[in-house]
This record gives structure tokens, sequence and C-alpha cells, in this order.
């Protein structure tokens, strides 16, 4: 049986809806990061081993509570979260959970969304056909929405759910949405909800960030983006560190997951372009291989060979985030 985890696991993306949607309850059931639980954020190119041991679909979002419990859906996430003691968070029941404009906006309405914002993702889909849906759907919900919010005259978990959704419709062909005659209730709807609070909170620091959690599982490597690109044209990447390459020294030095910051302050902080690398060691050809830094103690990883472009699961752009005072 698993060890108890000091606190829950979130992980999680920044634009998905359904990631959206999950953090928008725990906002509302008055936890957040850090404190109540762990968030990681997730590329969904380079999903981590910890979440493809925890989910077989390795989705987002996905909560891991303190018992090992495993919940893979966002509305399970919503569930729990909103039954959770809260000023702001009413109990609420399987039934209510699967009201039927829930089902509706899961099942036909993101069906034809994704058909229409990605048509290149589907063959044979025809992408005005699925907008045509979609808007018939919207119509629908804009009746209802005359009384202000899809259950009353107040908002209820119902439009914490599907206003993520609607928001990535608007997003997909804001023209479109503003002009279309016939959706004034689901407009302004949607607008409290794109300039409220609550959605300005869960898509910032720190309940979501545009850098992917590092797993501990992984080693990382600092590079300049010239220099990656050239490594990726011939097929590995030669470079020890910064105006060094791994001839000159013998090996490549990276970081483990803790080691990232400290290592770009010292080696790269007055430099431009540079991305961190995620490797994989499985993929690697080379000995992988912890040793102390000359000056210290403190044990890095060194790999005694050239870095396959294989290997590399995610390039993404680093730096710092700024210090707030």
């Amino acid at each position: 049986m698993p060890a108890e985890l000091p606190r829950p696991i979130l992980y999680s993306f920044r634009r998905c809806p359904y990631a959206i949607r999950a953090r928008l309850a725990l906002l509302l059931a008055g936890m957040g990061p850090g404190q109540d639980f762990e968030l990681r954020e997730v590329s969904l190119k380079a999903k981590p081993p910890e979440l493809l041991a925890r989910s077989a679909k390795a989705t987002v979002p996905l909560l891991e509570l303190t018992d090992g419990t495993v919940l893979a859906e966002s509305i399970e996430i919503m569930q729990w979260a909103l039954a959770l003691p809260s000023d702001q968070a009413a109990d609420q029941s399987n039934d209510q959970l699967a009201h039927p404009l829930l089902v509706q906006n899961d099942g036909p309405f993101k069906h034809h969304l994704d058909r229409f914002k990605y048509p290149d993702r589907y063959p044979g889909a025809d992408r005005e056909h699925h907008r045509a849906a979609t808007e018939a759907i919207l119509g629908d919900w804009d009746g209802q929405l005359a009384q202000g919010w899809l259950l009353g005259d107040q908002p209820s978990w119902l439009d914490w759910a599907v206003l993520p959704f609607v928001r990535q419709w608007h997003l997909a062909d804001p023209d479109r949405f503003d002009r279309h005659g016939g959706l004034e209730h689901l407009r302004r709807w949607l607008q409290r909800f794109e300039e409220g609070p609550e959605l300005a909170a869960v898509m910032a620091p720190p309940w979501a960030r545009r850098q992917a959690w590092r797993s501990p599982q992984w080693v990382y490597h600092l590079a300049l983006a010239d220099e990656w690109r050239t490594a990726r044209a011939c097929g590995e990447y030669r470079r020890s560190t910064r105006g060094l390459s791994l001839e000159q020294v013998g090996f490549i030095h990276a970081s483990g997951a803790h080691q990232v910051e400290a290592t770009f302050r010292r080696f790269y902080a007055d430099a431009e372009a540079v991305l961190l690398l995620t490797l994989d060691p499985a993929r690697l050809d080379a000995p992988l291989r912890w040793e102390a830094a000359p000056d210290s103690a403190e044990l890095f990883p060194h790999i005694y060979g050239p870095l396959p472009v294989g290997a590399v699961r995610l390039a993404e752009p680093f730096g710092l985030a700024p210090v707030v005072p």
C-alpha cells in the first residue's frame, strides 16, 4: 500500500477547459496550491512518468488524494472539492452533477467544438457543420440564461463547469461569436466570467504556470537555442555546457529537477534564448552518472557521450520568474 501523501497532488494543464473547471472548483472551495495541494503543470508533449503511473489515460486534470485515491475526471474533482466545508461552496450530489446541460456540454457540445476548432485533427470533419451544431446548442443555453446564470440569479457549480468550454468556443472565433445574433444573454454571462477574479486567479501563477513541472525521474540540460537547432539538424547534441563542447569536457553537464535554477543563475543568467531540455534517462545511449561537482559535494548528472535528439522529451524556453516584492 503506497505511503500517504503530505497533501493532495493536482496534475493540470493551464489552457485545458477540463483543468480550468477543476481549478475553479478548488478555488471556490477555499483551497490553494502550495498550502492545500501540490500543483504539477503538465506538458501534453511530455507527460511525466508520475502521471502515467497513476492513470492509463494520463489525461488532465488528475487529483491524487493523500490516501492514494485518484480522481481522474474533472467532474469527480469538482464533486470532491465542492463537498468540502466552505463558505463559498455548497454540497453537491451525484444527481446534480449529472444535470442534462452538463451532459450536453461534455458530450455533444465538446464533440462538435473539437471538430470546429481543430478540423485538421479529425479526418473528414466539416468545420462549418460542427460550428453550426455548437451554435444551435449555445442558442438553447442562451434562453436558459435570461435569469442571469444557468440555475438562477446566482452563479452555481454548473456555471463553473460549463463556462470554460464556452470560453474555448469564443477564443476559436471571437468575431463570429461577438456578431452572432440571439446570444445576448450568453455573451453577458461569458463576459462576466472572462472579466471576473475567479478566472484571472486560476489562469495565473500559482494556479497555472507556463513552464512544466519537472519530474525527479528525468534529468535536465540548459542549452542555447541556436546550438539546439544545430543538434536537431544532425540528430545529436554535443555541447557540455555554455562555451564548452563534449570533446573538451568528456561529458555533458546536466541537472536534477531541483538544480535547474541554480545552474541557470551560475552559467546562463546573461544569455539570450535559453532552452530547458527535458531528458529521459531511458532513451540515452551513453552512461549517466551522478557525480560530485569539483567545488562541492553536491551530485550532478553527467552524460558520458553525445545526447540523441530522441532522448529529449521537451525543449522549452527557460527563464527565472521575477521576484515578487
